[in-house]
């Protein structure tokens, strides 16, 4: 029988690259999307073992229905990846308490709700593997991201913690840490905000902006972090983290092996501080 992987956020970048790396494996997939409805991908309806199915990590009714439907359907989920989530970036001043606790809800919550609707499956089956993409942002921060660094900042320890759990039951937690990524993180996944009267931040909020620019340039496909995921999913190690894209890969060895002191001066001499 085939193996089946659940998937958060399929509608477009890394969710839509490892449903269809994942469906080209022969695996099935549950590509799961806010609105299906208004799904165009023409490459999933081309693929018979991808199915595309209503699941909005902030609404719980919607995990639990789609993870019940994917199981009858496939009778059986081998993997699942939390992939949904969006960034907030700007001073912390300048976001409304709804916008804040929408981050959380997002990035954390849901996954922790998601998680939690598969663990039983996984426990029962004593087999299952759960990958958590992350973000090379999860073990370093860039200015103005104290909610986007503080999510993913959660993810990483919720699955490190989690791991030991986990493997209790014959489960493994996988963290992805991509960089730079072409997708619409900077677009209808990017939650800018700033408060161009506050004249105190300018400065830092202008060096940011470029350095989003050049990083942008240097993206790479999210095809690379869909064949990490597969990796991770397949290798049948017990790795924990899979730094994702060569930018991920340096920074985080950078970052592993400079005391705090050294890392955070050094980025604060790119950004003028």
């Amino acid at each position: 029988m085939n193996k089946t992987i659940l998937i958060t956020g399929s509608s477009s970048g890394i969710g839509k690259a490892t449903a269809l790396l994942f469906a080209e494996k022969g695996w099935n997939v549950i590509a799961t999307v806010r609105e299906p409805e208004k799904i165009q991908a023409s490459e999933f309806k081309a693929l018979e073992n991808i199915w595309v199915a209503k699941l909005d990590v902030l609404v719980p009714a919607t995990i639990q229905k789609t993870v019940e439907e994917g199981i009858a359907r496939f009778g059986k989920i081998d993997v699942l990846v939390n992939n949904a989530g969006y960034g907030a970036y700007g001073p912390l001043e300048v976001f409304d308490r709804e916008s804040i606790i929408r981050q959380f809800n997002t990035n954390v919550i849901g996954l922790l709700d998601v998680t939690k609707a598969v663990l039983p499956h996984f426990r029962k089956n004593k087999d299952g593997i759960i990958i958590n993409v992350s973000s090379m942002g999860g073990r370093f921060t860039f200015p103005f991201g104290a909610l986007y660094h503080g999510t993913k900042f959660a993810v990483e320890g919720i699955s490190e913690s989690l791991s030991f759990e986990a493997e209790t039951i014959g489960v493994k937690v996988k963290i992805i840490e991509p960089g730079a990524t072409e997708t619409n993180f900077a677009g209808t996944s990017f939650d800018f905000k700033n408060d161009e009267s506050i004249e105190e931040y300018q400065g830092l909020m202008n060096t940011l902006k470029k350095m989003i620019e050049d990083v942008g340039a240097n993206s790479v496909s999210p095809r690379v972090v869909a064949e990490k995921i597969y990796e991770a999913a397949t290798d049948g190690s017990n790795q924990l983290r899979y730094p994702a894209t060569p930018d991920a890969v340096a920074l985080l060895e950078k970052r592993s092996t400079e005391d705090d002191d050294t890392f955070i001066n050094g980025f604060k001499k790119q950004f003028g501080l």
